[in-house]
C-alpha cells in the first residue's frame, strides 16, 4: 500500500482569503489522518503576478493555522527544463502541434460551447499542412490530442464524475505562445514526480482532472486519488477572490486565534456540530468525508 501524500499548492499572488483556506485546511486533515506526508509547493508560473514576498506569507499563514509540511518542492517558475522533458515526451508520441487561433477565436459565438459557456476546442489547427503552418507565422501555443475516450473518476468529495476528452475538452493547450507551460501540464508533472497520492482542491478544478489524467498515463504516473471540496462563498452569494479581498486572512488574524477560525471552519466543513476553538493538531480525529456536502457553502464569520 503506497503512502498518503498530500500537497498544498498555493499560488503566491496574495494573500490567502477564506476559501484557500478551507481548502488547504481539508487537504492537510485528510493527509494527517492517515499518517501521511504533506509536500508544499509555489505554483508561480505566472512570474508577473507572483513573487517570493507572497510565498513567504504563505508559508507564515500556513504556520499561524498550524498547518505544517515535510518537505517542499522548488517552485514551478524553476522547473522548466524538467517540463520540457515531458513536453518533449509528448512530441516523441506524435501527440503535439501548434496552434494560431486567438483568444477571440476561441471564445467566438461560432465556437463550439458547452451549456455552461465553456469552449471546446474543435480542433481546427490539428490538420494545418506544413506549408499551412509556415503562413500562419510563427506566433502559435502547443496543444495536445486527445482521444475519443471517456475518463472516469470517483471523487472523495463529490463523487463520481466523468468527462468525454473530444467532446467536453477537445485537445487542450500545454505550452503558451510565450513559451511558458501551463497549469495541466506543470501540475502534472509536479505531483507525478512528488509521489503525490492525493490531490485535495476546490471544486471549480474539478473539470481539470480528466485532462491531468490522462497526462498521467501518457507520462507512465499512477493517478492519485482526488477530492474537490466545495467552494465558500460571501453572504450575497458571491465567489471569494483574492482580487477583491474577501475575508482577507491578514485581516482576520487581527480579529481573532487561530483556533477561532479553525473551529468556524470546522463546524462549515461538517466536523464539528457547534464552534468552538480548536487547533488544527486536535480536529484530526474528526476529519471526515462524508460530512462535507458537495455544493457551495456561505460563510458566516
Amino acid at each position: 500500500m503506497r503512502e498518503c501524500v498530500g500537497r498544498f499548492a498555493p499560488t503566491p499572488s496574495g494573500r490567502m482569503h477564506l476559501g484557500n483556506v478551507f481548502a488547504a485546511l481539508i487537504a492537510w486533515l485528510s493527509v494527517r489522518s492517515q499518517g501521511g506526508k504533506m509536500v508544499l509547493r509555489m505554483e508561480d508560473l505566472d512570474t508577473q503576478r507572483t513573487s517570493a514576498e507572497f510565498a513567504e506569507t504563505l508559508r507564515r499563514d500556513l504556520t499561524w493555522l498550524g498547518l505544517d509540511w515535510d518537505e517542499e518542492t522548488p517552485p514551478q517558475s524553476q522547473r522548466t527544463q524538467v517540463y520540457d522533458r515531458y513536453f518533449d515526451l509528448l512530441a516523441q508520441k506524435g501527440l503535439l502541434y501548434p496552434c494560431y487561433c486567438t483568444r477571440s477565436q476561441l471564445h467566438s459565438v461560432n465556437a463550439p460551447h458547452l451549456s455552461d459557456g465553456t469552449y471546446v476546442y474543435a480542433g481546427t489547427c490539428r490538420g494545418l499542412t506544413p506549408e499551412q503552418r509556415k503562413e500562419k507565422g510563427d506566433k502559435f501555443s502547443w496543444r495536445v490530442q486527445v482521444p475519443e475516450r471517456v475518463i472516469c473518476l470517483t471523487d472523495m468529495a463529490q463523487g463520481d464524475f466523468s468527462q468525454d476528452l473530444a467532446k467536453q475538452c477537445g485537445d487542450f493547450v500545454v505550452r503558451r505562445a510565450d513559451g511558458v507551460y501551463v497549469y495541466q501540464l506543470a501540475v502534472t508533472v509536479d505531483d507525478g514526480e512528488a509521489g503525490v497520492t492525493e490531490v485535495v482542491r476546490g471544486v471549480d478544478l474539478l473539470a481539470s482532472a480528466p485532462r491531468q489524467m490522462y497526462l498521467q498515463e501518457l507520462f507512465g504516473f499512477q493517478a492519485p486519488a482526488y477530492g474537490h471540496v466545495p467552494l465558500l462563498v460571501a453572504p450575497d452569494g458571491r465567489r471569494l477572490s483574492k482580487r477583491d479581498k474577501d475575508m482577507d486572512l491578514g485581516q482576520l488574524q487581527k480579529q481573532m486565534r487561530p483556533e477561532r477560525l479553525l473551529g468556524i471552519l470546522a463546524c462549515t466543513a461538517g466536523l464539528m456540530d457547534r464552534v468552538e476553538d480548536i487547533s488544527a493538531r486536535e480536529l484530526i480525529p474528526h476529519f471526515r468525508w462524508d460530512g462535507l456536502g458537495k455544493d457551495s457553502i456561505c460563510l458566516r464569520l
